[in-house]
């Protein structure tokens, strides 16, 4: 009889961060405000930003708003998981804690983030599901860009600009969702975010797997 018995093996943990990004006026925000108010079970992270709210945004539940002295503050003091400049104008960043927070706990945590963000993420937490919202066509892109009329014509030219860049960064991510229709996105989006059973769940803290 032999002295030691082999244990099965344990299946390897799954990453409960997903990191969804895309190019402006894609529907990155539109997804996010579908999951949070549809998907209780997606812990969703609220980024800080330093430019001014749009027409229905509220403070803590679309974004943080704050400005430069206290994102500095937030820079210096290490409170941000990830920042960037985003087209040439404002900043935002991913607050570190609330995210620790909620991986720590055990649940299922989105980052909606610009590339820029994501890539900064990815160094960090290349376990983490990477995945990219796509328009259905470039020309839908434009029509969505210019339909919501929050920016000038600089700014939309700016952002357009920016866009052919980020559309070129698909190819970094792990999947591709594309954003034809809210509904069928998110449910497509939550699917991934369940089935990625090779990658692990080591935290963002620096402690061991």
């Amino acid at each position: 009889m032999s002295l030691s018995s082999a244990e099965p093996a344990q299946p390897a943990p799954r990453s409960r961060l997903t990191v969804l990004a895309g190019p402006t006026a894609v529907g990155k925000g539109t997804v996010s405000a579908y999951i949070r108010d549809t998907r209780p079970e997606v812990w969703i992270s609220v980024s800080v930003t330093t430019r001014p709210p749009r027409p229905g945004e509220e403070h803590g539940v679309h974004y943080r708003f704050v400005d430069d002295d206290r994102f500095d503050e937030m820079i210096a003091g290490d409170e941000l998981l990830e920042w960037a400049v985003v087209h040439g104008s404002a900043r935002y960043g991913t607050p570190r804690g609330p995210v620790e927070q909620a991986l720590r706990a055990g649940r299922r945590a989105l980052l909606e983030i610009d590339l820029q963000g994501a890539r900064q993420v990815k160094e960090s937490m290349p376990e983490a599901l990477f995945v990219f919202l796509a328009p259905p066509s470039w020309e839908e892109l434009v029509r969505r860009l210019v339909g919501r009329g929050t920016e000038s014509a600089v700014e939309r030219a700016r952002r357009l600009e920016t866009a052919v860049v980020e559309m070129a960064a698909e190819r970094e991510f792990d999947a591709t969702v594309v954003n034809t229709e809210v509904h069928a996105a998110v449910t497509e989006l939550v699917a991934l975010m369940s089935s990625v059973p090779h990658r692990h769940d080591r935290g963002i803290s620096g402690s061991g797997p």
